[in-house]
């Protein structure tokens, strides 16, 4: 794949923050982009990259009206040494083709897009913060393009990356959040879209999360849509448990995002000799487990906040604290060693970090 440059004069760039202490993640962005474009008959094609700007959508765009789309989200990272490298990137790009296969999109050439995302960020190299616990966050996205109303597949398709400097995703940092189970709304069901990272899934969790922050919580715990009584997700991560010694998360059915921080907690936690487990858990279980001590600890993992400790379960009005609402040992070894995978301060046996 030929990519096109159209790049900003040195008076038309940027200058990246500072520190990025106070700004508020994802709402920072760097000088340039990536898009190309695919159309029935010719597939992908006018690939570029240019400086970061609006998109020209008409407003008859199918993705406007049908929600036919999907994103990713990734990290680069600068390590100790100055290198900027990447965490599994491929994963990312092949979760969007699984992505894309049910939302009827068109799949990418995965070493092809990674190629030109390494020379999108070798190009903006100084937007990638090298602050303690910083990263460059990379929003990769296809939009459904073809000007239409009527519901259909579309015959067109706009894919871009943008890159967004970042710091912590909760504004507490890596300390316990506090997160409420819902147990009014669903996010999703059997057969549906849970498992596709597309823009409907989150639009769907709005309203539970944003009467979650009004009281005071920061996140909402899904259940499954069906007999609303086993733990699925969080909002923007995989949970996990820590129950007798075992460290054990929902498994995957298809209405649960297979998120690649989870995948890594996995394998890690396998290659130390962990006792790891996915399975179907009950809330009932975890919440009685916390009440006697057999739960000792709840998590999450996402790209976003990689390791993020639970201090406090609200269920239907009650809350039930985790532990003494202090980081535990294993969420703690967890947070640790992926960042310093990611920051070239551990070592990498499994090859998951690449370089830009």
């Amino acid at each position: 794949m030929e990519v096109k440059f159209s790049t900003r004069s040195a008076e038309q760039l940027k200058t990246p923050p500072a520190s990025m202490s106070g700004v508020v993640f994802g709402t920072v962005f760097s000088d340039h982009m990536f898009c190309m474009e695919w159309e029935e008959g010719k597939g992908w094609h006018n690939a570029e990259i240019k400086p970061y700007g609006p998109l020209m959508l008409e407003p008859s765009s199918m993705v406007l009206h049908y929600a036919q789309m999907s994103f990713e989200g990734l990290k680069a990272y600068q390590t100790d040494s100055g290198e900027h490298v990447l965490f599994r990137p491929r994963e990312n790009f092949k979760r969007m083709n699984r992505t894309s296969l049910r939302m009827c999109l068109p799949e990418l050439d995965v070493e092809e897009v990674l190629t030109a995302l390494k020379q999108l960020l070798r190009l903006d190299s100084g937007w990638v913060p090298n602050e303690a616990g910083t990263s460059l966050y990379i929003r990769p996205t296809i939009l459904a393009t073809e000007e239409a109303i009527g519901l259909k597949v579309s015959s067109k398709y706009l894919f871009y990356i943008i890159l967004s400097p970042v710091g912590p995703y909760y504004s507490q940092g890596f300390n316990p959040v506090k997160i409420m189970v819902s147990d009014k709304y669903v996010r999703a069901v059997p057969g549906g879209v849970g498992f596709a990272k597309t823009g409907g899934n989150y639009a769907a969790s709005n309203l539970a999360e944003k009467e979650a922050k009004e009281l005071g919580y920061t996140q909402v715990l899904w259940l499954d849509a069906v007999e609303r009584r086993y733990i699925e997700e969080v909002g923007a991560m995989n949970i996990f448990f820590v129950i007798n010694d075992e460290i054990v998360t929902p498994q995957l059915t298809g209405s649960i995002l297979p998120g690649i921080t989870r995948m890594s907690v996995l394998e890690l936690g396998k290659y130390w000799g962990l006792k790891v487990k996915e399975g179907r858990i009950a809330i009932d279980e975890v919440l009685n487990g916390l009440k006697d001590g057999t739960v000792s600890e709840v998590f999450g993992a996402g790209t976003a906040a990689v390791i993020s400790p639970v201090g406090t379960l609200s269920y239907k009005g009650e809350d039930y604290q985790v532990s003494d609402v202090e980081t535990g040992p294993v969420a703690m070894r967890f947070y640790e060693h992926l960042t310093g995978i990611q920051y070239g301060k551990e070592a990498d046996p499994f090859d998951w970090v690449e370089s830009i």
